[in-house]
């Protein structure tokens, strides 16, 4: 398997669990495959691989470490330094998506103001959590990240 195939084959398993957040919040398919540990498995799965090969097999350019910005710099000069980052994103800005639409579920905020902060999430990561924050400011639902029903403001 080539670098490049790894790579669009990553970016091609994450749209159905997007797709599903987005167009089908409360349907029972989603709960069981974007609200498990199916995708964070997977995806960690490929990101501690591509690690492990790069931190001990030498798998990665020469220079790449945790502690400057030329290290982390040397990460990506490498195609396995490029899916561990990009797995990493995938991971993390799905699981941000997953809790965005749990969370919107449970407070009743309105799908149709949460869809674009999921998309949002997608492409831009952070962006879309705060989007996602905004909105729930808005609706005077506070941006505390309690979900136990304590005071959130």
């Amino acid at each position: 398997m080539t670098w490049e195939l790894l790579f669009t084959l990553i970016n091609a398993v994450v749209v159905p669990a997007w797709l599903l957040l987005v167009l089908g919040p409360t349907w029972r398919t989603t709960q069981i495959v974007v609200h498990s540990g199916i995708y964070p498995l997977a995806l960690g799965s490929i990101y501690a691989i591509c690690l492990i090969a790069s931190l001990f097999f030498g798998v990665s350019s020469d220079g790449v470490g945790f502690t400057s910005i030329a290290g982390v710099s040397a990460l990506f000069d490498h195609p396995n330094g490029v899916i561990i980052g990009w797995s990493h994103y995938l991971v993390f800005d799905l699981f941000v998506g997953a809790w965005i639409g749990r969370d919107a579920m449970r407070r009743g905020l309105p799908h149709l103001a949460v869809a674009p902060c999921l998309i949002a999430t997608f492409i831009f990561g952070p962006v879309g959590l705060l989007a996602y924050m905004l909105v729930r400011f808005s609706r005077g639902q506070g941006i505390s990240l309690f979900e136990t029903g304590q005071d959130e403001r």
